[in-house]
């Protein structure tokens, strides 16, 4: 495989993650839009749609860009391109993480019961303090740190994928009750949070000093490169 195959091959295996709950998200919103109803009623969505459509289209956004985003080639062959998508993602990262609370907070009666509602509000609430804190070590120009809170944020916001099998094994084992749903879906954001953890936490062969490449504005990171 060459250099440039190996720059795109995590970026697809990410996309190809996350895309068969995003591909379920497009489908309520399709059916809230006014399209045809392809998924059990859920009388919570359709009451207050609007967190919804806003958590699926920028979850949409933020897990193709942030899977790019996490490429260390895609960075180095692409710098301005870079730290164009990552102001994006930034933003739609953030989208994720409120819409997420205020959808745990506010939407009654969902699966999982009060234990996954304690989980979600964490998660939610982790997701946006990792994005705030990877945007404030790039603009101390900390790129290490940066790459860090990033890779933290991306991870827990994109654990429906992982939350697919764990919840598909979980319902085998244990049934679809709020208890067995709760631990399931949990195991998913654990997993992914873990999986961050061993990427951070990598050699990185071949690098010994990490250098910013800084732009013209202060606080304004073009990219990375080493030494």
């Amino acid at each position: 495989m060459t250099r440039a195959a190996g720059g795109w091959r995590v970026p697809l295996a990410l996309v190809a993650l996350v895309a068969l709950p995003l591909g379920a998200g497009s489908l309520r919103v399709v059916e809230i839009l006014g399209g045809p109803r392809l998924l059990p009623d859920n009388p919570r969505v359709h009451a207050v749609p609007v967190p919804l459509v806003l958590h699926v289209v920028a979850a949409a956004v933020y897990a193709v860009l942030g899977a790019f985003q996490l490429s260390s080639r895609q960075r180095r062959a692409h710098p301005d391109r870079h730290r164009r998508n990552g102001r994006a993602a930034v933003v739609a990262g953030a989208v994720v993480a409120l819409s997420g609370v205020w959808m745990t907070l506010f939407y009654p009666d969902a699966p999982g019961g009060v234990l996954l509602q304690v989980v979600r509000f964490v998660v939610g609430t982790a997701v946006a303090a990792g994005v705030v804190l990877g945007v404030t070590a790039v603009r101390r120009r900390d790129i290490p740190a940066h790459r860090a809170w990033m890779i933290r944020a991306y991870a827990l916001a994109v654990a429906a994928g992982t939350q697919t099998f764990t919840q598909g094994i979980g319902n085998a084992l244990f049934g679809t009750g709020d208890l067995s749903t709760a631990l399931s879906l949990t195991a998913g954001w654990v997993l992914n949070a873990v999986v961050a953890e061993i990427v951070i936490r990598r050699p990185r062969p071949g690098r010994t000093t990490a250098v910013a490449v800084l732009g013209d504005a202060p606080g304004d990171t073009v990219g990375v490169r080493t030494r």
